[in-house]
């Protein structure tokens, strides 16, 4: 067992020994108290050592069984991968052939995928049999996959020194603002809300896991308001962890009166870039928001904002376990903290992580970030721009649910545009793009806008499974639209 995960053993025990009636989760329904947590992932643990194998997959939604699971595989050693509800059964079947996962928890209703899947029920556990060695590195105790572009999940290997030395970190982040209370919002597939659970739990606090049915999640992109708003109004939690279209959710609503945030003392936000004029709402709202950086390969966070270290606008300053500079063409370099390796690949990794990012220092040391490298396009002027920067800036206004920004080779930027509700107008459109020119230099402006017939979606092959847009996709699809030669000088607003 390595340091940080007896370290972390031992946070428990001691919460076990002196928070013994102090609930540390909670569930739909059920409540435990750090004592009967502590007890369980033993129980657990002596579970997983009798069933004698090496990979667990977990296909649980969120809530206690899911969490219990997941630490009892972290401190038997084995290799844990956590099953993203977003995932369609494809890649979630490839997920379980890639990490050739022998034990797996899952709940009723997947039966038939399973044994289509070749997995057989014994008992509570599912089970398989794979043949021939391992392709994972030694070491890996969290497998996370993550669908990128082609939508085709991409298996990242973690060890336990390095997921809880970041878990620490958050902990240590959050510490001045003293949160007792954290509720998880996203899925526990997802690798920073997995991290902020064991932070969770380092500090001795209650953590608050709703499935996502409870909170009003479907899938990857879809809400039901008022379910989640009453979720929140009822446990009353003072952290969270946010991605931007939570973050503007909650801001629409704590406008309209409908979201009380006097509660929240720290929320973290990130997964994709936030705009300024966002971010500046929800300050004038109370809300303790702070932006924060980081990628699976490199076990998430890196870089976040915190109390007492906070420049809006900004991802923050590199936290302390790691080291960041900047390349020559400005692409994000990281030292420290880096994946064992990806699935099936023997890639021999040290030194910098090019994480693919552009960004840029501050005087002192805030990292600004301005895209993706590999998404740049460069307008017929010459001038580089990057598109999830103008999406940004689009979406996080009030009427704007989907944008795609392009300008290769042309004089000026087309941007799609999805409305959040269908009886928005044409006007109210044009009124958000011009709210957002205003926080854009020139060149970087929307100077067209379509407004698409149907949003982006994984069933037309235009979005991810984890709600990222195609690109390549995106541009083949309306070509007559963006295209150079077939482009009409002409405003489609």
């Amino acid at each position: 067992m390595s340091l940080e995960v007896q370290r972390f053993k031992e946070a428990l025990r001691q919460h076990a020994e002196q928070k013994t009636v102090h609930i540390a989760l909670w569930g739909d329904r059920l409540r435990l108290d750090y004592a009967t947590l502590y007890a369980e992932v033993i129980y657990r643990q002596q579970r997983l050592r009798d069933e004698q194998v090496q990979v667990v997959a977990l296909a649980l939604d969120n809530g206690p069984e899911l969490l219990l699971w997941d630490l009892a595989a972290l401190f038997e050693g084995l290799a844990c991968l956590t099953l993203p509800p977003f995932f369609t059964d494809a890649q979630r079947l490839h997920c379980l052939e890639q990490s050739r996962a022998e034990l797996l928890v899952a709940e009723d209703g997947q039966e038939a995928a399973l044994q289509a899947a070749g997995y057989q029920r014994q008992g509570e556990f599912w089970r398989r049999r794979f043949d021939g060695p391992s392709s994972m590195p030694p070491g890996t105790a969290k497998l996370t996959f993550t669908s990128g572009t082609t939508g085709t999940p991409k298996g990242v290997c973690l060890g336990a020194e390095s997921l809880l030395r970041v878990a620490r970190e958050l902990e240590q982040a959050s510490h001045s603002s003293n949160p007792r209370h954290h509720l998880a919002l996203l899925p526990l597939g997802i690798l920073l809300e997995n991290l902020g659970c064991y932070a969770t739990l380092y500090a001795g606090a209650t953590l608050s896991l709703p499935s996502q049915k409870t909170l009003g999640i479907q899938g990857a992109s879809g809400v039901d308001v008022p379910t989640l708003l009453g979720c929140l109004a009822e446990r009353r939690a003072e952290s969270l962890i946010l991605v931007p279209q939570l973050l503007l959710l909650l801001v629409n609503a704590a406008e309209q009166r409908q979201f009380n945030p006097a509660s929240l003392r720290f929320a973290a936000v990130g997964g994709a870039k936030v705009s300024l004029e966002l971010l500046q709402r929800a300050q004038r709202l109370g809300l303790p928001v702070y932006e924060g950086y980081g990628l699976s390969e490199c076990a998430s966070v890196v870089c976040l904002n915190r109390p007492g270290a906070h420049r809006p606008g900004s991802v923050g300053q590199p936290l302390p376990h790691v080291r960041v500079h900047l390349a020559a063409d400005g692409e994000v370099l990281i030292e420290g903290s880096q994946l064992l390796g990806y699935l099936g690949q023997t890639d021999t990794l040290d030194g910098w992580w090019h994480s693919g990012d552009i960004g840029e220092f501050d005087s002192d040391g805030y990292l600004y970030l301005k895209g993706r490298k590999k998404h740049q396009f460069v307008t017929s002027y010459g001038r580089n721009v990057n598109p999830e920067w103008v999406e940004a800036e689009l979406t996080q206004r009030s009427h704007i649910a989907q944008a795609f920004v392009y300008g290769e080779a042309l004089p000026r930027n087309h941007a799609l545009l999805w409305p959040h509700r269908a009886d928005c107008s044409d006007s109210q459109l044009a009124a958000a793009v011009a709210q957002a020119n205003e926080a854009l230099p020139d060149y970087a402006q929307v100077h067209h806008w379509t407004r698409l017939q149907q949003p982006f979606t994984p069933a037309n092959g235009l979005l991810t499974a984890n709600g990222r847009p195609r690109r390549e996709a995106i541009v083949e699809h309306y070509r007559d639209l963006l295209c150079p030669h077939l482009h009409s000088e002409e405003s489609s607003s």
